[in-house]
């Protein structure tokens, strides 16, 4: 069992990190995982033959499954703007020395790899891993790092909201469960570790996508004690991937662009990001992304000097609702045979089912969903 002490210093530098350095360290673990859990199996499929061999082979000795983590791969920052340029060109410029202790950690004084005992001992051994890291991250991270980034944004705003209403306990509450809070401390269940206290300065708490489901502890310098844990809605993330067409159900409710914005925003983003997801001017996505938010659609919030966007949980049970619509639709084409006649075996449709919403009527988020709710039911069985 780890403890860590929240004294009132560390309570007053308590703050959230960033870090997309950390996302490679995670996904190369994840990689190697022999059940990596479904939530990834969607990254995992559109990955998969996009790194190079030789590339792939030199990260997972680095940072091998099953293992501490390598530190060299989480470095962080407290400035939200932190950016994989930095992190890279800060790596490029770490000693071989250091390289050589974070592999020999990693391995347990097992005999090094081949492969990393020819990297450490070149003098370049930094710009090699940095520009290894640099083609692994445009091939497997990039193509969806802003997805990435909103959930994560969207976490900090949660917990920061909870920090507000309940104090520090509320925040850390639902962060992982290996974490426990009372008696003035955090305690976290790591059963491989050594029972120790600790009584940094600071703590840290840095949200990730891939670390999901796991919680990594870092706690080997004086001054800080870091918890990476995964952010809330990492699913979200691989959700409609690569399918940003919005349902014609949708789109004849509220408009063909109104609803693309709608069903691209399956997580929180901003209006440059929805306009280069979507291959739009900014200036038309601005203008229907006031639209939604005075019709009661969208909800925003400022992080930084961003403005992000997400749906509310009306807009969630109408696009449910017209994707439900959409898969009617699908049922009753497939239950027609030749001639407009019902196929064997077909279960008959009603027609009176169609989401009707007349003009100037109002309607609720319970309403929508249990209409959606009533057109998936599955028939009564006949005895």
């Amino acid at each position: 069992m780890l403890e860590f002490r929240l004294s009132v210093e560390a309570l007053g530098k308590t703050r959230f990190a960033y870090s997309p350095l950390a996302e490679v360290g995670s996904s190369l673990r994840l990689l190697g995982t022999a059940h990596p859990g479904h939530l990834m199996s969607p990254w995992l499929r559109e990955t998969a033959g996009t790194v190079d061999r030789r590339d792939l082979a030199l990260l997972r000795a680095l940072a091998p499954p099953g293992r501490f983590a390598p530190s060299l791969f989480f470095a962080w920052s407290t400035d939200p703007a932190v950016g994989i340029g930095a992190q890279l060109q800060a790596l490029a410029e770490h000693p071989a020395e250091r390289f050589r202790a974070d592999c020999e950690q990693v391995h347990g004084g097992d005999r090094l790899p081949p492969v990393l005992r020819e990297l450490v001992a070149s003098p370049d051994c930094g710009r090699i891993v940095a520009d290894t890291v640099g083609r692994y991250w445009e091939a497997a991270l990039a193509p969806y790092w802003t997805r990435m980034r909103s959930v994560i944004d969207d976490d900090i705003a949660y917990r920061a909201s909870r920090m507000l209403s309940g104090g520090i306990y509320d925040l850390l509450g639902d962060l992982h469960p290996e974490v426990a809070l009372g008696n003035g401390g955090i305690y976290i269940d790591k059963p491989q570790h050594a029972d120790a206290v600790y009584a940094q300065a600071e703590l840290s708490l840095l949200p990730s996508v891939f670390v999901w489901p796991n919680l990594i502890v870092a706690h080997d310098t004086p001054e800080y004690f870091q918890l990476i844990y995964a952010a809330r809605g990492v699913g979200r993330v691989w959700e409609s991937l690569g399918d940003t067409a919005a349902n014609t159900s949708l789109a004849a409710l509220v408009g063909r662009g109104r609803a693309a914005i709608l069903t691209a925003l399956t997580t929180p983003m901003t209006t440059t990001q929805l306009a280069r997801e979507l291959g739009q001017s900014a200036g038309t996505v601005s203008e229907h992304l006031s639209v939604l938010r005075r019709s009661g659609l969208l909800t925003s919030w400022r992080t930084g000097r961003s403005v992000l966007y997400r749906r509310t949980p009306l807009a969630a049970s109408i696009v449910a609702a017209t994707e439900c619509d959409e898969d009617e639709a699908g049922s009753r084409a497939d239950a027609v045979g030749p001639g407009g006649q019902p196929r064997p075996g077909a279960v008959p449709l009603s027609g009176d089912d169609d989401l009707r919403l007349p003009e100037g009527s109002r309607c609720s988020a319970d309403s929508v969903a249990r209409r959606c709710s009533r057109r998936s039911r599955p028939p009564p069985s006949s005895r």
